[in-house]
């Protein structure tokens, strides 16, 4: 194993170099047979309200093979059939009067000298031009899930393209034979980082670290949880990760037994848990990590004791980390360590064994262990789940995981002593698969019980 210590003063990476996206195309493109096209878009905007947007997102697949972040372009592919490769972008023309009003626009001669391009046209160009790539190739490549330009998804646009080509057929044009789904080659590609993509996303979890700390450091009776989501959103933005990578997940006492409890509307009260699920976005890339503590700054008995459960837990998950070893191993041991500490809590009885084997600690471990990260927060890539549910996928150098048990118990569990009811604890890092072992990204925010309470013991 090993955990590489970074500091804030120490980050210089908040984006990936161009370059390596073009090492990105590089990659997919030697998946590719030879007299291939393959189509890969942008994102849209999204209308929130009358005519104001979301903020934009764009398509990760699309982000991860041209690191261009403008809306509705698209992404041209060819290798022919003597191997020879081309990329090709369309995207939208430079316009002084729509620039004056929403934001400049990279236009295609900085998009070509800059990101690499062969060439680059205007998206008015992609119904006239794309026929003519596609016309005489032999296989077709395109995610066949991603929504589309004009309708409901992208497939449709193919389609309406490939019908262009089809009309050719008495000029001597030739309609591909085959298509093919481009998502799992890219999701495959995706799942093993490169040396940039790890650095990227350990300074990601430094930012996050740092904001999880100030949120326990400003954390106390009274506040409500938007409260502590403005500091660690402060955080975020003041560190160069603008966005957070996803909904942040403030929840105090019984909220933290919602899953994904994003209204972050309640008081802070005193003796309850606060459990907070954030993770800064660096140059697109995530970071996911969770911490739980005492509101009030010191654990009581019964909170010490389910979080001392999970954070060992947790350790016992992540030093069984190697090349080769899989998340059902990691499932089967934590399982099996949290069952015993239940038991030993009181809060399951019965015969161990048959309990393992019932999977008795489902009713409290109800979520999985982990999951891949990158682009996304729960990033592509196959978990070769057998029929069993099992994720059999040998771990291999460059994966990034995070790994994050959790026990929640309901305040309306009857079933068990009132002092557990109420409490949530889930606790979370994110980690690298490397050569000997692993390294551990989140070692910038406190986990032991002691030094969250040391560091809250110096709140304001």
């Amino acid at each position: 194993m090993s955990s590489t210590a970074t500091s804030l003063t120490e980050l210089t990476l908040t984006e990936l170099p161009l370059t390596d996206f073009k090492k990105h195309r590089d990659a997919l493109f030697a998946k590719l047979p030879n007299n291939s096209i393959t189509l890969v878009k942008a994102a849209k905007e999204v209308t929130r309200s009358n005519d104001t947007e979301f903020g934009f997102c764009q398509n990760k697949n699309f982000y991860y093979l041209t690191g261009f972040n403008e809306p509705d372009a698209l992404l041209v592919l060819i290798k022919s059939e003597e191997g020879e490769q081309q990329s090709i972008l369309f995207s939208l023309p430079k316009d002084a009067h729509h620039e004056i009003w929403h934001g400049r626009r990279i236009g295609q001669e900085k998009a070509q000298q800059d990101y690499g391009f062969d060439r680059c046209f205007e998206v008015s160009a992609i119904d006239s031009l794309v026929p003519e790539y596609l016309n005489g190739k032999q296989q077709v490549f395109f995610g066949f899930d991603d929504n589309g330009f004009n309708s409901n998804n992208f497939a449709a646009q193919v389609f309406t393209w490939l019908k262009t080509v089809r009309g050719t057929l008495r000029q001597g044009g030739h309609v591909p034979e085959h298509l093919s789904d481009v998502n799992p080659i890219l999701a495959d590609l995706r799942v093993i980082k490169s040396s940039n993509e790890i650095a990227l996303m350990r300074q990601a979890n430094v930012i996050s670290g740092t904001a999880h700390q100030r949120a326990m450091k400003h954390c106390q009776v009274g506040l409500f949880e938007y409260q502590i989501e403005a500091e660690i959103l402060h955080e975020f933005a003041y560190h160069k990760a603008r966005y957070a990578a996803y909904g942040t997940i403030v929840a105090g006492g019984d909220n933290a037994n919602i899953l994904h409890y994003t209204d972050n509307s309640d008081s802070l009260k005193n003796n309850e848990l606060l459990l907070i699920d954030a993770g800064g976005e660096l140059g697109g890339y995530a970071a996911d990590i969770t911490r739980t503590f005492p509101v009030n700054g010191k654990f009581t008995p019964a909170q010490k004791a389910i979080y001392q459960l999970v954070l060992d837990a947790k350790n016992l998950a992540v030093n069984a980390i190697k090349p080769g070893a899989c998340f059902a191993q990691l499932n089967k041991i934590t399982n099996e360590f949290l069952t015993n500490g239940l038991v030993e809590l009181g809060i399951l009885s019965g015969d161990i064994d048959k309990l393992i084997s019932e999977k008795a600690v489902n009713a409290y471990f109800i979520h999985g262990l982990g999951h891949w990260l990158g682009l996304d927060v729960h990033d592509v890539g196959d978990y070769y789940i057998n029929e069993h549910k099992e994720q059999l996928r040998a771990f291999e150098p460059g994966m990034v995981m995070t790994i994050e048990p959790g026990i929640y118990i309901p305040l309306s569990d009857t079933s068990v002593d009132e002092k557990w009811r109420g409490i949530g604890v889930r606790i979370e890092d994110n980690i690298v698969v490397t050569e000997q072992g692993f390294e551990n990204l989140t070692t910038h925010v406190p986990e032991t019980i002691a030094d969250i309470e040391a560091l809250m013991a110096t709140n304001d």
